[in-house]
């Protein structure tokens, strides 16, 4: 049965975690991701879970991979400056193939910045954040409502996949309170199974083609866990070959499933010989300039993407090749761009870019400005 009611997007994200079974949150206070933490001290006792305030955003990321390991659906939720301070131990999740989910809800940097304005300046960061090559999944809302489904989302496809999983929102969608329904019949919630306690498995061992060990975390097994390169027992090794297969198969286990992990939405680009490329809070603005700019006969549509990490390259590519321009739209000064220049590489399609980094709400009207602009 669906259900009607006015949240903020903050509020939402928690509604979403504990609908997927997070029953552990630790987190330290910060604008403007604090209504998570506060929400979640809230609510997670009601469901037989767990809240810690922690001393600071480096053992909050630690704490919930502690708990993610003695399998208990975990996060956190931060904003810039907490989300650097987590990056050591996002590395050690990815590594060690720790499911947890962690939330940034981004603000105005570097440093503290402007601590309540609205920014997407952790793209980048939000994928190569945490040294060496490494996997990772990043999602983006652009709506209260889909933050909620996207959250469910996040917890199954770390659960899925044994890796962090990035929720990455910003102010404009963190704060925004709209009336949304929510309906659960269909949602689906990828459990973390319990194995038999006889069966003897090593933790991290996969066969034949397999890219995600099965039997790892499952709440009944003794293995070592280590941010070293590791064998399949999970024990540190400075075997060449070994390190070499586990580094070849963190990566592979995201990149050969992109097909199930990648979405994207498309508005009006059927006939669009421009399209607007943005993300998150700036769907909306943009949304709103191609409705605005239709309407005085301009071709233009959107493309949004959902999972940023890993882009939608496939499905961007091939709109590059049919249409005339693109145009980058973000809350930055151009990372996603940089992203969009590598995916589209083509001379015939020329991308532009609209950003801010001033803390100011990009307005429909300087998109259709641009939109508008003959170069």
């Amino acid at each position: 049965m669906s259900k009607k009611v006015l949240m903020q997007g903050n509020a939402a994200c928690v509604a979403g975690a504990i609908k997927a079974g997070m029953r552990f949150f630790a987190g330290y206070p910060i604008t403007p991701s604090t209504e998570i933490a506060e929400m979640a001290s809230l609510k997670l006792p009601t469901v037989g879970g767990h809240f810690i305030q922690m001393e600071d955003e480096l053992a909050s990321m630690a704490a919930i991979i502690g708990a993610s390991c003695v399998g208990v659906k975990s996060m956190t939720a931060t904003s810039g400056p907490g989300f650097s301070l987590k990056q050591e131990n996002i590395g050690y999740a990815c590594m060690a193939e720790i499911p947890c989910v962690i939330v940034n809800v981004q603000r105005s940097g570097p440093s503290t910045g402007l601590p309540t304005s609205p920014s997407q300046g952790d793209v980048m960061q939000s994928r190569w954040g945490t040294h060496g090559d490494h996997p990772m999944i990043v999602l983006s809302p652009s709506s209260v409502t889909e933050t909620y489904y996207l959250t469910i989302r996040a917890f199954n496809l770390a659960e899925k996949y044994k890796t962090p999983v990035i929720l990455l929102m910003d102010e404009i969608i963190g704060h925004l309170r709209e009336g949304i329904e929510i309906n659960d019949e269909d949602v689906q919630i990828i459990e973390r199974n319990k194995l038999d306690l006889n069966e003897n498995k090593k933790g991290y061992e996969v066969s034949g083609d397999e890219l995600v060990p099965s039997k790892h975390l499952q709440g009944n097994m003794k293995y070592n866990i280590t941010g070293l390169s590791h064998g399949f027992d999970g024990f540190p090794t400075n075997n060449n070959k070994v390190a070499g297969e586990l580094h070849e198969r963190l990566m592979k286990k995201i990149d050969e499933n992109k097909d199930d992990i990648v979405t994207y939405q498309e508005y009006k680009t059927d006939d669009a010989d421009t399209i607007v490329v943005c993300f998150g809070g700036s769907a909306r603005i943009v949304a709103t300039a191609v409705d605005m700019a239709r309407e005085e006969g301009y071709k233009v549509g959107m493309f949004r993407a959902i999972t940023i990490w890993p882009s939608p390259e496939e499905a961007l590519r091939k709109l590059s090749e049919r249409v005339k321009r693109i145009i980058v739209v973000e809350h930055n000064y151009g990372q996603y761009l940089l992203e969009v220049q590598r995916i589209v590489n083509n001379p015939n399609c020329k991308i532009d870019f609209l950003g801010k980094v001033d803390g100011t709400v990009i307005i429909p009207d300087e998109v259709l400005k641009v939109i508008k602009e003959v170069k």
